[in-house]
C-alpha cells in the first residue's frame, strides 16, 4: 500500500454509507487512485478533528484532493459534471 502522502485524493468513509461507494465508484470509473480512510471505529475525538478538518461538515464521504477539501459525494459528482476533476486529481 502507498503511503498516504503520495494519494491526491483521500476519501473518508463508512462502511455502510450509499454515499461513499456512490464517490468510490466514480473515482474507480475514472480510474482515480484514492486512499480510503474507513471512519467505522473512530473516537468522539477523531470524529471531531475529521469535522474540524472538513470544515464543520459531519456527513460523509468527505474528499480531499491535493490536501484541499471538496466536500461530500456530490460535490465530487459536481466537479465531474463541470470537467473540473481530471484537472484537480493532475
Amino acid at each position: 500500500m502507498k503511503s498516504i502522502l503520495f494519494y491526491t485524493v483521500i476519501i473518508y468513509t463508512l462502511t455502510y454509507c450509499p454515499y461513499c461507494t456512490k464517490a468510490k465508484k466514480l473515482l474507480n470509473q475514472k480510474n482515480i487512485p484514492y486512499q480510503e480512510i474507513i471512519v467505522d471505529n473512530y473516537s468522539d475525538k477523531q470524529r471531531l478533528e475529521l469535522q474540524a478538518k472538513a470544515n464543520g461538515q459531519r456527513t460523509l464521504p468527505q474528499i480531499f484532493i491535493n490536501d484541499k477539501h471538496i466536500g461530500g459525494c456530490d460535490a465530487l459528482h459536481k466537479l465531474e459534471e463541470e470537467g473540473k476533476l481530471d484537472e484537480l486529481v493532475k
